[in-house]
């Protein structure tokens, strides 16, 4: 029977944010599959405040220090589960519990560190089948002198890949509706098909994985090569292979307006983004460049299933439009598996019981981790090379 359970270690992010309360949520949820069981990493009089803020009854169960290491830490948290309780280790600094919420802090920042260290520990020597993150603050992150751009840049470090890519994945049935009324809007089902039978085939959401990440827009140019974006183009072709999808059709995106107009207002996609599908049309179905402003509207309609985006809002931007609470992060390129909701701190709502956090996300990020671990035997997206 263990054989089948799943142990994800879940993070609580930064305790200033809303992420101990999606935390809580999250694993409370009648939507929490019976194979997962969650490890929940975070400083327990933080998670036990937010269980009293959303008024939800979880009965926490602290891992002995002497587990922490150990291969039975698995076994703790399984037999946790079975029990109704919710194993919880807390490798946080002592003073946590008076951390200011709502405020950037090194403290915070350094708490959602160790959350994340811990993680990753309890993932490498294979305790736990993946990790779900909740948000932590990159102010914060910096105050605690941890020098990282965000989780994505730390998980690569950690596991020593330098071939890694942030990727944001929308399923489809947080899509659905939106296709739907695109198709109704571009003259009906039957006019869809006429325009291409294969977009009524997308079944499996829409994927987007960056070139760039966390930059600056004046440097994105200056940053762009044939390879990075090839190597983007490979990160999804194996994330859309390895996750069965019925169809593996990418789209890769323009950097300038208008696609460059033939070298008019840029010249990337003539030499670096072009060269780049076309080395990679010999392994994968995939086509561009092409103007970002009708291209995600194509994709929504079904034609394509992975989207390569040139840098952060690129991609960011539409995806969170579509499905800003439901939509989730997936790091592309690890030797193990992570993912979370694409949602920040939220500072400004955080703490606040006339505002309660929205746990979608957390619990989408829940359910594809999951999902990728039940398909890791085939083509792990999440293996490097």
């Amino acid at each position: 029977m263990e054989e089948s359970l799943q142990v994800h270690a879940v993070t609580m992010g930064d305790p200033a944010g809303i992420g101990p309360e999606v935390l809580v949520r999250a694993v409370a949820n009648s939507r929490l599959p019976a194979d997962v069981c969650p490890l929940l990493i975070g400083a327990i009089p933080i998670l036990r405040s937010a269980a009293n803020l959303t008024g939800i009854d979880l009965d926490f169960c602290p891992v002995p220090p002497a587990l922490t290491a150990s291969a039975k830490i698995r076994e703790f948290v399984i037999n946790a589960a079975a029990g109704g309780r919710r194993a919880v280790l807390d490798p946080c600094p002592a003073d946590v519990e008076g951390v200011p919420v709502c405020e950037v802090t090194g403290l915070a920042g350094e708490s959602a560190f160790r959350c994340l260290s811990a993680a990753i520990d309890l993932a490498q020597q294979g305790s736990v089948d993946a990790i779900v993150t909740a948000p932590l603050n990159k102010e914060a992150l910096h105050l605690a002198g941890h020098d990282y751009p965000g989780h994505t840049e730390i998980l690569a470090r950690r596991c020593g890949v330098d071939s890694f890519g942030m990727m944001l994945h929308l399923s489809e049935e947080s899509l659905a509706p939106f296709r739907r009324q695109l198709r109704l809007q571009a003259g009906g089902a039957a006019a869809v098909g006429g325009m291409d039978n294969a977009r009524n085939n997308a079944a499996d959401g829409l994927s987007i994985v960056h070139v760039t990440l966390h930059n600056s827009v004046a440097a994105v140019s200056t940053m762009l090569r044939q390879s990075g974006v090839a190597e983007g183009v490979r990160l999804m072709h194996q994330f859309l292979s390895s996750c069965g999808a019925s169809r593996r059709r990418i789209a890769v995106c323009a950097l300038n307006p208008h696609g460059g107009e033939n070298g008019l207002f840029g010249k990337e996609e003539r030499t670096i983004i072009e060269p780049a599908v076309i080395e990679s049309s010999r392994f994968c179905e995939v086509s561009g460049p092409f103007p970002v402003d009708t291209l995600i509207r194509r994709a929504v309609l079904g034609e394509f299933d992975g989207i390569v985006a040139m840098y952060h809002d690129q991609g960011h931007i539409p995806i969170k439009l579509l499905g800003f609470e439901s939509a989730v992060n997936i790091t592309l390129g690890l030797p193990l598996i992570r993912t979370s909701p694409t949602h920040g701190t939220a500072f400004d709502r955080a703490w606040q019981a006339d505002t309660p956090a929205d746990s979608r996300g957390m619990q989408e990020a829940i359910l594809m981790a999951r999902r990728l671990v039940l398909d890791a035997g085939v083509n792990a997206c999440w293996k490097s090379g």
